[in-house]
């Protein structure tokens, strides 16, 4: 991604807002083009200004976050949406994903998770919090799930590799938006909260194995 990462934030309350919109500020790596104070406006100003990445907040009066994310997606518009919350439960997490949004940030985040999960997000990686990632992966254990499927063997081993979640779905021949939904079913197996753990944890327990040991001698 070439420029700045254009950035729309969305929250009920001005003052976060405000907060947000200065800490971007200060980071030339980004630009806040817009901001809106509920779901319908957050879809109005995304169609209009077409940002890179789209800041959620979940409870809001009229529409909410996990409506506006659903719209979002379905016009096909292309943003990404990061949600940003102070709600962690699973009543608030699992529809949130389940309607498209690209990952999930708390509102008590350091800013370096902020301006991390940020860049990810604008380049369509899938970004959890770490409380969010222990509970999803609490959830997983608890239904009784097992290993990582051969499918999600296969976009682990392709992130591995430096593929992108475009490439990844082009590669396997699936939609990015299944990308994402298998990146996270890796996250909650593996109990972790990002790429570069996920492929280091894949590693750690053998589900991945250094290029140099299986590549044959010429």
């Amino acid at each position: 991604m070439s420029g700045a990462i254009r950035l729309v934030i969305v929250d009920d309350h001005p003052v976060v807002r405000d907060g947000l919109s200065s800490m971007f500020a200060r980071d030339p790596e980004f630009e806040v083009v817009g901001e809106a104070a509920d779901g319908a406006e957050a879809v109005r100003v995304a169609e209009a200004l077409r940002p890179d990445v789209v800041l959620m907040d979940l409870r809001m009066p009229g529409m909410d976050g996990v409506s506006a994310t659903r719209e979002l997606v379905r016009r096909g518009s292309g943003v990404r949406v990061l949600v940003l919350t102070t709600y962690d439960t699973d009543s608030d997490v699992l529809p949130a994903i389940e309607a498209g949004a690209t990952g999930y940030l708390l509102k008590d985040a350091p800013r370096d998770e902020l301006l991390r999960g940020v860049r990810a997000a604008a380049r369509g990686e899938a970004v959890l919090a770490p409380t969010v990632a222990a509970r999803l992966m609490e959830r997983v254990r608890g239904s009784g799930a097992g290993p990582l499927s051969q499918r999600e063997l296969e976009v682990l081993q392709l992130v591995a590799a430096g593929a992108t979640n475009r490439e990844a779905a082009a590669k396997l021949f699936i939609t990015e938006a299944t990308i994402k939904s298998h990146m996270m079913n890796i996250y909650a197996k593996l109990g972790v909260s990002d790429r570069a753990s996920a492929v280091t944890e894949g590693f750690n327990r053998g589900l991945l194995v250094p290029r140099t040991q299986t590549e044959q001698p010429r």
